[in-house]
């Protein structure tokens, strides 16, 4: 050991050292029993819904009908050749990567303009843009029907444009909340420090900002990407017989046939929101977005 390393273990008395040996050793609260119970409850209770679809969807029977009467792959290939579930789930996949990218833009450009923009009325501001998630969705839904019917100029009546808006509404509050979260947990002292050693606004945002909150503009973008994918409520009033989404569909279906396709479509559903879900874990921190402060 060199002598600058003797005098400095001679000046940490070895009962404080030990402390805080056992203070760095010490892990998070452990949870009680009682709560992990509960947890544990409740978390089957709501995957037990994704296990009867599954298995309905795997069933080989005729009919909708649970518990399966056998395992068989004969539904997940009429969903495959469907010539009405397919293009109904790759509208609804084309339809949620459109909101998600769109969505995630401007409502990150919304965060940080509400979080770090001093103006009369900002609260207000805030509320506007979280008001479609108090909303019923059918009467946000109808409300768009009426008027894109009473204001033809813009054509946005049953076409894909008309429907993107109205995703738009919906998805957008939930890039906002995770973004704004994630800016106020940010210290901007450390963008101010990239600013000056000379980088300019937008290289300071995109070197040092950007880096930073990007787990809370993940999380967003796959809140809206699975509310998009998902949303029924919108595609009922704003669908067309040409540019059905995928829940729409299989609400159909259900409503006059009731064979397992509609329930295989489901399990291609539920896939594709796992496989999202596992991609953006891999490719960013999630976790880190649990540990934002509020300020």
């Amino acid at each position: 050991m060199s002598d600058a390393g003797v005098v400095v273990a001679e000046l940490i008395p070895p009962e404080q050292e030990g402390k805080k040996q056992r203070s760095d050793a010490i892990d998070a609260p452990e949870v009680p029993l009682l709560f992990r119970i509960i947890a544990t409850i409740t978390f089957i209770y709501l995957l037990l819904p994704v296990v009867i679809v599954v298995l309905s969807g795997l069933n080989s029977g005729n009919y909708l009908t649970f518990p399966p009467e056998g395992l068989s792959l004969r539904w997940v290939q009429s969903f495959l050749t469907s010539d009405v579930f397919l293009p109904a789930y790759l509208y609804s996949l084309r339809l949620a990567f459109s909101v998600m990218v769109v969505s995630t833009l401007f409502g990150t450009m919304a965060a940080i303009v509400l979080t770090r923009v001093r103006f009369p009325g900002r609260s207000f501001v805030r509320a506007f843009f979280m008001a479609p998630l108090l909303l019923p969705g059918l009467v946000l839904g109808l409300a768009l029907y009426v008027y894109y019917l009473n204001v033809p100029f813009f054509g946005l009546s049953r076409t894909f444009g008309g429907m993107l808006i109205g995703h738009l509404l919906v998805t957008m509050p939930f890039v906002i909340g995770t973004v704004s979260a994630a800016l106020y947990g940010f210290d901007r002292s450390l963008e101010e420090a990239a600013r000056s050693l000379g980088a300019s606004p937008l290289k300071a945002f995109f070197s040092v900002t950007l880096p930073n909150i990007k787990s809370g503009i993940t999380a967003g973008s796959l809140f809206a990407f699975i509310v998009s994918f998902g949303q029924f409520d919108l595609s009922l009033m704003l669908s067309t017989p040409n540019n059905t989404p995928l829940p729409f569909a299989m609400y159909n279906s259900l409503r006059y046939q009731f064979e397992p396709t509609a329930a295989a479509a489901g399990v291609f559903a539920i896939a594709l929101v796992v496989i999202s879900m596992v991609v953006t874990a891999r490719i960013t921190n999630l976790s880190s977005f649990g540990g934002i402060k509020f300020s």
